[in-house]
């Protein structure tokens, strides 16, 4: 039988104790309408808008028809915003999102603007995008969707929709990492590393999980040997040959084994952290002669997406506090200091090169500054 003593009931305030910090949870709820094309609310304090809140939408689960038709039913009122990124492309040479008046535009058009490689299009009217409504793309990036957002100022009268601040969007990250908690432990052995196990995390961005492979017996008082490898479902489970990190993956589990033990922190990023779907739209791209950098350009992302506190917080809970980073990428190092893991040094990483990744790894030595000289003069 039920404790009848024991007091269900909570304050509104207490709901951080019991289900987590709202914000968060108004986030993943956010998440999951975007990526099933519905729109959500984005509040912000004011300015930007009158009512400092508007309704939300992927661009890309829409479709142009429908967001043409969208903008009439709300009298002109809608707008699209873009990244920087994806602007130059253009030839709209701005310094942040703008928004892009969609009046003179037909749904092809849309559709084009917000996908085409080489779109033709009337001249674009746009204007510096607020701050709010550029947390929508950050807000559409975590549901790994094409920053581009659909978004409409709303009244008194506007529908029921989940609700989310532009604060919690902007925290999200360090709050996943700041939830995050070991939620499984256990022996795997591996075939270049018999002395393994898998540690699993429960609460990162999204609701993904993490994983931690501790290979043998680190010592907490002694920089742990670690390499952060970002999730590469091409190269580490099929081979893929346009990349090496299914090189890597393997070469640094057997290079911890053989120093005697470290930890692999294997993340969820694929694609540098835009997503399954928007690293193969990449590859499209790179297939058509623009390199890695370019062709996530083209989609409206930066060179590299991913953050690191989440990682900062399994190493944390795991106990390793200094650590020895096996990295070619100097950013990933400063990234790491950054929320407090003491970096006291690294060694390389390297993968083998063949005719379909070498642009690729040329590509992250020229513009990307990782430690692959020898690479450039392949």
């Amino acid at each position: 039988m039920p404790n009848e003593n024991v007091n269900i009931g909570t304050p509104a305030g207490d709901l951080a104790r019991w289900f987590g910090e709202p914000g968060r949870l108004a986030v993943q709820r956010a998440v999951a309408e975007l990526r099933a094309s519905r729109p959500v609310k984005l509040t912000a304090d004011p300015p930007p808008f009158q009512g400092s809140a508007f309704a939300v939408a992927a661009a890309e689960t829409l479709g142009g028809a429908r967001i043409k038709a969208w903008h009439a039913a709300a009298m002109g009122g809608l707008g699209l915003i873009l990244p920087a990124p994806r602007l130059r492309h253009l030839g709209i040479d701005v310094s942040g999102p703008s928004a892009v008046s969609l009046d003179d535009l037909s749904g092809p058009e849309i559709d084009a603007l917000i996908l085409a490689v080489e779109p033709k299009l009337p001249p674009l009217v746009h204007r510096p995008a607020e701050p709010a409504e550029a947390a929508a793309l950050e807000l559409l990036k975590r549901a790994y969707l094409l920053p581009a957002a659909v978004v409409l100022p709303l009244g008194d009268d506007e529908p029921a929709m989940v609700e989310v601040h532009t604060r919690a969007v902007e925290n999200f990250h360090d709050q996943s990492a700041r939830d995050l908690a070991i939620a499984a432990r256990t022996r795997v052995p591996l075939a270049e590393a018999v002395n393994s196990e898998f540690v699993v995390f429960r609460g990162g961005d999204g609701l993904r999980e993490q994983l931690a492979i501790v290979i043998g017996k680190p010592d907490p008082a002694a920089p742990v040997l670690t390499r952060l490898h970002s999730a590469c479902l091409t190269g580490d489970l099929f081979a893929s040959l346009k990349c090496d990190c299914g090189d890597q993956l393997r070469g640094a589990v057997r290079e911890i084994a053989e120093a005697g033990g470290g930890v692999l922190l294997y993340l969820d990023q694929e694609g540098r952290g835009i997503g399954l779907v928007n690293k193969m739209r990449a590859y499209g791209l790179q297939e058509l002669g623009h390199d890695t950098v370019d062709a996530d350009a083209v989609l409206g992302y930066g060179p590299d997406e991913r953050r690191y506190a989440v990682a900062g917080a399994m190493l944390a809970l795991l106990g390793y506090r200094r650590i020895t980073l096996m990295t070619n990428n100097p950013g990933k190092i400063e990234a790491l200091e950054d929320f407090g893991v003491n970096v006291v040094g690294h060694q390389r990483l390297i993968g083998a090169v063949n005719p379909h990744n070498h642009d690729y790894l040329q590509t992250k030595a020229r513009r990307a500054g990782h430690y692959l000289d020898e690479f450039t003069e392949l």
